[in-house]
This record gives structure tokens, sequence and C-alpha cells, in this order.
């Protein structure tokens, strides 16, 4: 796989892009947001809990998203005309015991698919139509597992009929991956990108193993000892995600060194039509409560 062309990291200025991190309170997103920001770029953090109010340039939108209510409102009051960047990390892992938000969803696939799910379908034909920067298209990051070949169950998203942790992570798993593919054949006035990050310390394993715990607190230390930091990777990342020389093509999935992956090779059209409206099946349920 041919790499990206992308400026140097050290210098990069972004003081045109208007840029809005779905999760961006924490882990990946925050580095993410930081360094945007650092750079000139207005961003907007959609989270629960604001950070970086000494951060100049970030605006803070308070959300749960693990709530399909919640994702429908901060969808509509995100300025997607203006929008040059979108980047969903947003996100959790299933816990060992099956949680439901109050919306009788299981809580992974809530959290970490479907409201990124409500928010494009609301989100993507409005993308980037009065922005300032109209020489590109705007560009949708959905981060993920892309690549892994993981197809979900679909005769049991919810985990109604059983539950396993690692089958309904892997449900969110396919799931992002199936929303990359989908968008891009759908929305063809904006570029949608999948990306695997790999194994990066933060906090996304805390609703599975405990936050504070011996074990979440060991395995954190051995992924923060052999793999690359949160702002390592946005150093490498940001500016890939910014570059006027991106040219991959929409649906193109990325690594944690931002190169270029091929997508899993069970996630074909067919599949991906089935998953997303499977998917789209599960929101309606809810919106008929």
């Amino acid at each position: 796989m041919a790499d990206i062309t992308k400026p140097n990291a050290v210098g990069a200025q972004f003081e045109s892009l208007k840029v809005a991190i779905v999760g961006g309170t924490g882990g990946i997103g925050r580095s993410l947001s930081r360094l945007f920001a650092s750079g000139g770029a207005d961003v907007i953090e959609v989270g629960q809990t604001f950070r970086d109010a000494d951060q100049k340039g970030i605006e803070f939108i308070k959300a749960d998203l693990s709530s399909m209510s919640e994702a429908k409102r901060v969808a509509d009051d995100l300025p997607a005309e203006n929008l040059d960047i979108v980047i969903f990390t947003v996100g959790i892992f299933a816990s060992y015991h099956k949680e439901e938000t109050s919306e009788g969803l299981e809580k992974d696939m809530a959290a970490s698919y479907l409201n990124r799910l409500v928010m494009i379908r609301r989100m993507a034909p409005r993308l980037g139509k009065e922005r300032r920067k109209s020489s590109l298209k705007p560009r949708v990051f959905i981060y993920g597992y892309p690549g892994t070949n993981k197809l979900g169950n679909l005769d049991d998203l919810n985990s109604e009929k059983s539950y396993k942790v690692m089958t309904a992570h892997m449900n969110t798993v396919a799931g992002n991956e199936a929303l990359v593919l989908d968008s891009a054949s759908k929305y063809p006035n904006a570029d949608f990108f999948g990306m695997n990050p790999g194994l990066i310390k933060t906090n996304i394993r805390s609703n599975l193993m405990g936050a504070g715990t011996l074990q979440f607190r060991l395995t954190e230390w051995i992924i923060g000892f052999f793999c690359q930091s949160v702002d390592d990777y946005a150093k490498k990342i940001v500016p890939i995600m910014s570059s006027s020389d991106l040219k991959a093509s929409s649906g193109t999935m990325f690594n944690n060194y931002g190169k270029e992956i091929p997508s899993s090779p069970g996630l074909t059209q067919e599949y991906v039509s089935k998953f997303i409206t499977q998917s789209e099946q599960l929101v309606e349920k809810w919106l008929q409560r």
C-alpha cells in the first residue's frame, strides 16, 4: 500500500479549518482536538467533561452520546454547513455483563456506533455547504478497527438473544466500517474515511475492566510502554487529515501510521447494505418508543 502524501507535522498550520470532534474530550479525540487548535483551527469538542477551557480555539458541546436523542440534538446543533472536518472517536468497550441505555439499546452499540449513524444521517447532506475553504470536499473520519474482517452478528445486533462481551463489541467494529463504506456511496458531497488507531493507551477499556482497578492499570501500562502515545499518534494523523495532497478515495481505511489498508473482504456491498438496514431498524425501534 502506498503512503499518503502529507506535510510535515512540525509547524503545520490549520488556521482556515473548522473541525468538529465527537468524542473530543478524552483519549485520541482530545489529542487531535488540541493539536488542531494549537495550529489555529476552530474546534468544536463534543463530550461529557470539558477539560480544555485553557486552550484557545476550542468550543464545547456537552452530550451523553449513548443517547440517540442526544445524538440527534448535537447533529442539529453542529454547524455542519461550515465544517471542513468531522471526526468520530466517541466510544466505549462493552462490559462483561450486558448494559442497556435508558432507550433500550446495548450500551456499547449505542455509544460506539449507533450515535454516529444517527448523526451522519442528519448532518451529511448539509456538510460543507457554506464553508470558507471550498477547494476540497469536507472530510469525515470514523474511528474503529476497520480492515480486521469483523462482520458482527446480523441476527442479534442489540444482543437481545444472547450476550458475550467480544461479540457485542465486534458488532460496533463491523458497524463503523460498514458506515464508512455506506456513507462513501450515499454522500458524494463529502469524503468518508475509516481510521484504525491500533492499540493506544486511553480510558476506552475502563468500562470493561473497571477504572482504577489493578487489571486496568496494568493493561494500560503495558500498552503505553509498547505502543505509541495518543499525542504521538495525533502528530502523525492530523497533518494527513488536513492535507490538500490526500488523494485517497472516499471509503478508504487507514492504519495507525496513516497508511492505506484494505477494507474487510467480508464487508461486501450486499452485506454492508444489510448491516446498515438492520442498524436503522434498531434505531427506528427506539424512535417508536
